[in-house]
């Protein structure tokens, strides 16, 4: 029984971390770029949620991997690639968290102290690959954590 319950958390953690990616990065971030006026201010509150999603994300990865690892030993074998797609997630949040997203923030923070935007800086080339790679490291992510909700609320073999 104990099984089952963990099986429904895992769900919905999973459920509500899924969403709230789709949510950010997909309607949220493109609304307040689309709604506010000043390009940069939407930049600088578009990075703070993804500083926060991707903190969040390395937290509740590694929560969902030890519970993965706790049904897999308890015999439930849909959790097993769970793992793999979990590890690929966590990859991605640790990628962003401490290593795109700082480089992308002091390259801003750079820009701003010269009482420039980050487009205007010499730094724009540089800044832009990273952003690219972000964005790309965020839609893996994504794309992994709906296969995840796919691969673990199925009915078991």
């Amino acid at each position: 029984m104990q099984h089952v319950l963990t099986q429904r958390v895992f769900s919905l953690i999973t459920g509500l971390w899924v969403g709230s990616l789709i949510t950010i990065g997909f309607i949220v971030v493109p609304i307040l770029f689309s709604s506010l006026g000043d390009r940069q201010v939407a930049g600088m509150v578009a990075a703070y949620l993804f500083k926060v999603t991707a903190y969040a994300g390395v937290v509740i990865c590694t929560t969902l991997m030890v519970t993965a690892n706790f049904l897999v030993r308890h015999n439930i074998s849909q959790y097993r690639l769970a793992r793999w797609i979990l590890l690929g997630m966590l990859a991605c949040s640790i990628g962003s968290a401490f290593i795109l997203i700082p480089w992308m923030s002091s390259l801003r923070d750079h820009a701003l102290y010269l009482g420039l935007s980050v487009r205007e800086s010499s730094h724009a080339p540089l800044f832009s690959k990273l952003h690219g790679a972000s964005s790309a490291l965020y839609m893996i992510q994504t794309v992994l954590g709906l296969l995840l909700v796919w691969r673990t609320t199925k009915n078991a073999d």
